[in-house]
């Protein structure tokens, strides 16, 4: 192929600067990205060459940046681009994802990094130091995106409005934090007071320290001796920010851009070329020469492709540089703008042409304004092109369906000229259309002003208002003869409903000439769901949903005219009924607003003992500068080799055979590892059915590991991995759902048994008996670092550096050791932190540190090991799906007399820990009620998925969200409100629970009594019933849950811990335990416990890493309990050092700690301890029914309250209020983030995060594209945590209790909120049967569930009549 070279000497040199650094590349790749080049690459600069840089800097190795997801989707790799245009001399900043931008897409920019911005050797900025001190991060993976984000908004707007922020960070995900303290410490920088602005109403945020000292004291016993405080922060230790202390614009490149002509660049990679012409004609003829080529900008279109489809590109073009593609032209008809021009660039251009024009010419500007506040991140915005959007086609565009109806026109070019065609036209047949040649270039789009008489309306729904791409949307113009409201021209064009945007032509050409009225309505409503067919098979699946949406939209859009012309004319046309005008108003993102309440300590304690006080993560700095080391960070080793594993594609088949041979012909290949290479355990067997590292034989699910592929870099194993080809044999039965597995009798073993009473009895006696079920689908963990391992042979004695991503090491080296065959005193696990886990880095992280173990024992080589984010979710599964049947006995009064419950999980493949969760499943069933008499059992099926596994609050959510269920059946059946319901039924008095262990409910009553009190319930019922009444497309719901969360982990030996403390001669102290650091601040609290104990400051003790070498056999890090144990061992070990120091302390009572330490060291006494506990007294008889398996209780209380559109299924979250009883908090920020953070991950599980699986046990949802997390969007507008005073708890350290999992079941309330909501519909409907909400309640469910005219207009599909898309779980 021949191509164009700078001069015809060779590839061009890349030019470009990382944080002030000038970079030469003379290799550029154009298949390579920043985030990679960032992290890994090895790089010479023109300073380095010069001698600038000592040796040790050939390589940036610049980690902060991190890898979330690859797709753009997460925010975690987040820089700052710089660009200087010489016309203008201006220089513009704008947040990108490194992750989707090519290194050959630099040339001539700036790249500031998180490093850059700021670190601990020379000065923190100010973004960072507030985010840490306000508590912003938790495992702190996130951060440095964070970080990222908010520093450009600060470049750009040094003080930043609320509305700002939160665009600036709508593209940043963060599973720990809940998101409350991120924006906390955002807040600061505001120029507006960054408080509730809610002073009109007396309730504003300012006052509540006041409130605390009053009216708050009513809810406290014995009020007199407490404080309470609402500060976990003190804004007055900031640094101010100073705008004129940030990085300029590298003046070398400055001068490069003004002083060198512009010309085609030319980039050869391995497989790819890169070219980026200077002039338009120059891109034309290179248009005409590689016509399949296609035109990159933002790459958020083709890069993706490539990334995850596997699609391959030859030659890439990149016209971003040429002028004419980046116009933005107002004109006296509207408003001409380039191809390549960003779409926060159109953003921009539209804002502003809409303030300066009358309303009347700027409705189709507003209304692609009303698409691009939403679409993808800022990141996103900042980068993709307009062009690309229209050109790719894609049904899930947001832009294409007003821009398609508006009339705008395209200008198109190509070597044999140039041409205006309507948009609408490459819409006209489907995607197939051959509108447009393949030598074409879209030049520019003009997009026209409105006209009088004109309405023009945009349309979305999606699974996350922000963000997310649309499960439908739609684009609708309608233009009447002058002075009537008769239709002279319509148009509506629908995204996500076919293969690309459909047009309804012949539904807008029959309506010409109607009047605009409720009979054009309902004709127009027929036509449209006739023409604009959905089969129940179509991709994307909610079909029925995408059916009512295309009416609903449309009866939205009527409604929106209807208003228009009243106001044009309230005379001539009627208006829309005062029930109707709320659903006309989207919900409107505002920054949330936050209060936290706890008790401070008392007084009288010593000003040194951290304990009970808001400390900072110890690792919170570093987190926000990216110098925290994750195990991806950790440096390269010297021929080192990556491994990228081959999955199955079946769900059930034998393997014929597998074939390498194409693979091992690849570039930089090494060897291929199967389970012949496995030196000893290939399966472990906990249970009955084995977890298995390599499949040897058959296959059991989608995404089983069968080989993998070692190579020089990751890109050319994942290369070769796709070279392999796999021979199966299918084989009976597939099972994949929990029906499936019923109808097969598919289960391990055992299943588990909970009886008390008499259950047949007493449903011979009740007034009433309800049954039911309740589907519970599953849920990804979705940490933010993927899992991970590096492992590294030594020379000697089968010796082995496992450094992994798990939050249990002891097992991690256990499975290493099986597996290759060796005693586990030469495998040496190490754990700095994790990135998140949530209960998914225990048995998968081990079999994964296997694969990466036997390909470094086979190749004697270093491995490294990084699952991306699609195999992430692939191969490891998550929460079980669970489907749960019930039959309850109750009178008439509400009390529950009898209960008999069958609980179902999905346990995938493998038992994993599926038993375990069947039990816990029962035991915590019963939540805060007494059920005198309970039959339940509970069965782990065995399916044809991968294995799910442990996640916060194993089995709990589950079974809690089906206990609460029921009861608000029951509410509705007999008539009570649900929260009386729910009183009448609590435990109330100290007696014995369904297993005969004692609880004393004091604590769950004051949480409730408390959190009715504080959020106001009664008083906002009415209102939500008032507002109910006004509305009929928009209905309010609230809703208050209570919680009785055991704390426990069945038995003894699980809660076991141990520590090791140094004394060294400087008097420092290094502190170890058993513990893992994931983001629950495990390391900070154990400091605190140490200072506390030998009464040091925190500063003088560190933590280094958790590693098997220094604390063997230590438990995992899980069920809340890490602290509890370890901080028992540590003070185990504290307690002994400072037993050995006293003798010399009462000798010299006025010494320092250092004079008692070097006394000690010359008086021969031993400077480190070890310290042990040896866990809580555990047991269950599972024969008898009966035993003690948990130590204490945590107890809550959850009150919030929602706002639901009937039309779409949208739904926004107004308030949370919780009250939470934890004992003595040890760290209140620690604790209360963690209680928030789990609250948002349950209002996911619950509204929200949907896995969808192919028929044939595909997983569908592999990125955030596909599978939503909560967002800023979604957490509640005003979000109170209280933590509840005087308590007290004898069985942990401090009297503290384990707060980490508890929290996630309160976002059922948020649950139950959206149910009572959509109560209210179903009862204005005249629908007044009893009815099931599965979880989660998406968008789709709430539509669904508000039944009207458009439900039933929507066609129905017998189930037998079509293969579905996906699978219900």
């Amino acid at each position: 192929m021949s191509l164009p070279a700078a001069g015809g000497a060779g590839p061009d040199e890349l030019i470009f600067s990382v944080n002030g650094r000038k970079i030469v590349e003379k290799n550029a790749d154009p298949e390579q990205m920043l985030l990679s080049y960032l992290r890994k690459r090895h790089i010479l600069s023109l300073l380095m060459q010069l001698g600038h840089y000592p040796a040790d800097s050939l390589s940036l190795r610049l980690t902060g940046t991190k890898y979330g997801c690859g797709g753009g989707g997460c925010g975690a790799c987040t820089v700052m681009i710089s660009t200087y245009e010489p016309a203008s001399k201006n220089i513009k900043h704008y947040s990108a994802n490194a992750c989707l931008l090519p290194i050959c897409s630099l040339h001539g920019v700036a790249v500031t990094t998180v490093e850059g911005v700021g670190c601990t050797k020379t000065r923190i900025h100010p973004v960072q130091e507030r985010l840490a001190k306000c508590h912003g991060s938790q495992c702190g993976f996130c951060t440095p995106g964070m970080v990222m984000s908010m520093y450009t908004l600060l470049r750009n707007h040094p003080e930043p409005s609320m509305e700002q922020i939160a665009a600036a960070l709508a593209g940043n995900l963060c599973r720990c934090t809940g998101y409350r303290p991120i924006l906390d410490g955002c807040k600061t920088f505001c120029k507006e007071p960054f408080c509730c602005q809610s002073k009109e109403n007396g309730n504003c945020c300012l006052d509540q320290e006041d409130k605390l000292k009053g009216e708050k004291v009513s809810l406290i016993v014995s009020p007199s001796s407490l404080n309470f405080s609402t500060k976990l922060f003190s804004a007055d230790e900031f640094q101010p920010l100073d705008p004129t202390q940030e990085f300029i614009f590298p003046p070398e490149l400055m001068t490069m851009a003004e002083n060198q002509p512009k010309r085609t660049l030319v980039f050869q990679g391995e497989r790819t070329t890169w070219i980026s012409p200077a002039s338009l004609k120059e891109l034309l003829e290179l248009k005409a020469k590689y016509p399949k080529a296609p035109l990159v900008v933002g790459n958020t279109s083709v890069g993706p492709e490539m990334k995850f489809k596997g699609l391959h590109h030859p030659v890439l073009i990149s016209p971003a540089r040429i002028l004419d593609l980046n116009v933005v032209r107002y004109t006296d008809n509207g408003l001409t703008l380039g191809a390549a021009c960003s779409l926060a660039v159109v953003k921009d251009a539209l804002a502003n042409i809409v303030s300066e024009l009358p309303g009347e010419k700027t409705k189709i500007f507003r209304a692609l304004l009303h698409q691009l506040k939403t679409l993808g991140g800022q990141q996103i915005r900042n980068i993709s092109s307009l062009g690309g959007n229209i050109m790719s086609r894609k049904s899930t565009s947001d832009l294409n369906p007003i821009l398609a109806v508006g009339n705008c026109t395209l200008n198109l070019a190509s070597r044999e000229g140039t041409r205006w065609i309507s948009l609408s036209d490459i819409f006209a047949n489907g995607v197939g259309n051959n509108t447009l040649m393949p030598e074409e270039v879209l030049v520019s789009v003009h997009i026209p002003h409105s006209r009088k008489g004109e309405f023009v309306s945009a349309f979305r729904q999606a699974q996350r208002r922000e963000n997310a791409l649309p499960i439908a949307n739609a684009g609708m113009r309608v233009l009447f003869a002058e002075g009537t409201d008769i239709i002279t021209d319509f148009g509506i064009f629908y995204g996500g409903i076919g293969s690309t945007t459909i047009c309804a032509k012949h539904t807008c050409q029959a309506l010409i000439g109607r009047h605009w009225n409720e009979q054009m309505l309902d004709e127009a409503c027929r036509l449209v769901l006739k023409e604009v067919s959905l089969p129940g098979s179509a991709p994307g699946g909610k079909v029925e949903y995408r059916r009512t949406l295309i009416v609903s939209f449309l009866f939205k859009f009527y409604l929106e005219v209807l208003q228009s012309l009243n106001r044009m004319d309230p005379h001539l046309y009627p208006d829309i009924s005062e029930k109707y005008g709320s659903v006309l108003q989207d919900f409107q993102p505002k920054m949330p607003q936050s209060e936290q309440i706890y008790q401070e300590v008392n007084p009288e304690q010593l000003p040194r003992d951290p304990v009970g006080r808001p400390i900072m993560h110890q690792a919170g700095i570093k987190h926000a500068t990216g110098e925290a080391v994750y195990c991806d960070d950790i440096r390269a080793v010297d021929e080192e080799l990556f491994l990228a594993v081959i999955t199955s594609s079946r769900a059930h088949a034998k393997i014929v055979s597998i074939d390498t041979s194409e693979a091992l012909k690849a570039p930089g290949v090494f060897d291929i590892i199967t389970a012949r290479d496995v030196p000893a355990t290939n399966e472990f067997y906990y249970y009955s059915d084995p977890e298995i590292i390599f499949a040897k034989d058959k296959v059991i699910c989608v995404g089983q590991i069968v080989c993998g592929v070692v190579a020089d870099s990751d890109v050319h194993a994942k290369q070769a991995a796709a070279k392999v080809k796999i021979e199966y044999e299918d084989l009976e039965p597939v099972i994949l759902t929990v029906e499936e597995a019923i109808k097969h009798n598919s289960f391990f073993e055992p299943q588990r048994r909970l009886e008390q009473g008499n259950v047949d009895e007493a449903f011979e006696t009740v007034d009433q008996i309800l049954e039911g079920e309740i589907h519970i689908g599953g849920q990804e963990h979705f940490y933010m670092e993927t899992q991970c391992a590096l492992v590294v042979p030594k020379e000697e004695d089968k010796e082995m550096d496992v450094y992994v991503s798990t939050q249990h090491p002891a097992l991690t080296q256990e499975m290493v050791a099986s597996c290759l065959g060796v005693p586990a005193n030469r495998i040496m696990c190490h754990v700095k932190r994790i990135g998140g886990a949530f209960g998914g880095k225990v048995g998968k992280a081990g079999l994964l540190a296997c694969v990466a173990a036997v390909a470094a024992n086979k190749t004697g080589r270093a491995v490294r090991f990084i699952l991306d984010r699609g195999n992430d979710m692939l191969i490891t599964g998550g929460r079980h799906p669970l489907v749960g049947k019930y039959k309850v006995g109750f009178m008439n009064d509400g009390r529950i007399m009898a209960a008999d419950a069958k609980y179902y999980i999905n346990g995938g493949c493998t038992p994993d820990d599926s038993i375990l969760v069947t039990e816990v499943v029962l035991l915590k069933m019963d939540n805060a009620y007494k059920i005198p008499n309970l039959r339940c059992c509970s069965r782990a099926c065995k399916t044809n998925l991968p294995s799910n596994t442990a996640f916060r609050g194993f089995g709990f959510p589950q079974s809690g969200l089906i206990t609460e269920s029921w009861i608000t059946a029951i509410a509705a059946k007999s008539g009570l409100s649900p929260e009386k319901v729910r009183e009448i039924n609590m435990y109330k008095e100290t007696e014995q629970i369904c297993y005969i262990q004692e609880l004393d409910p004091e604590n769950l009553v004051r949480c409730w009594n408390e959190c009715m009190e504080k959020s106001e319930y009664y008083s906002r019922k009415t209102a939500v019933e008032e507002f109910n009444k006004q509305n009929y497309w928009k209905k309010k719901g609230i809703a208050i849950i209570p919680m009785k969360f055991p704390f426990g982990l069945l038995t003894r030996f699980l809660t076991q811990a141990a520590a090791l403390v140094h004394i060294y001669m400087d008097g420092s102290v290094l502190l170890t335990h058993g513990g893992i650091e994931m983001g629950q601040g495990i390391h900070t609290k154990m400091i605190q416990v140490a200072s506390r104990e030998l009464k040091i400051p925190m500063s003088s003790i560190h933590f280094c890493e958790t590693s098997t070498t220094t604390v063997p056999n230590a438990c995992a890090s899980v069920g809340s309990a890490g602290t509890d144990v370890n901080g028992m061992a540590v003070k185990d070990a504290c307690q002994t050092l400072l037993k050995r120091l006293e003798p010399i302390i009462s000798k010299n009572p006025k010494g320092t700690w250092n004079d008692w330490v070097k006394e000690a060291f010359e008086q021969s006494i031993n400077l480190s301890a070890t310290g042990y506990f040896r866990g809580y007294e555990a047991n269950m008889d599972w024969e008898k029914g009966e035993g003690h398996p948990f130590t204490y209780f945590i107890f809550g209380a959850a009150c919030s309250e929602v706002e639901i559109d009937c039309l779409t299924g949208d739904h926004k979250n107004i308030r949370t209020d919780i009250v939470i009883d934890i004992g003595c908090s040890i760290n209140p920020a620690v604790d209360i983030g963690q209680i928030e953070g789990a609250f948002v991950q349950g209002i996911g599980l619950y509204t929200m995060e949907e896995l969808k699986y192919s028929p044939e046990g595909v997983l569908y949802t592999r990125g955030p594209d596909q599978y939503k997390i909560p967002a800023i969007c979604d957490i509640p507008e005003q979000f109170s945590v209280s933590l509840l005073s005087s308590s007290q708890n004898p069985y942990a350290i401090y009297s503290s209790k384990g707060i980490g999992e508890a929290g996630l079941f309160l976002g059922c309330s948020v649950f139950f909120a959206i149910w009572d909501a959509v109560a209210a519909v179903r009862k204005e409907r005249g629908l007044t049967g009893t009815f099931t909400l599965n979880s989660p309640l998406t968008p789709e469910r709430i539509r669904m569930a508000c039944a009207d005219q458009f439900t039933e207009m929507s066609a129905k599909d017998e189930p037998e009549s079509f293969v579905p898309w996906a699978i219900s779980m």
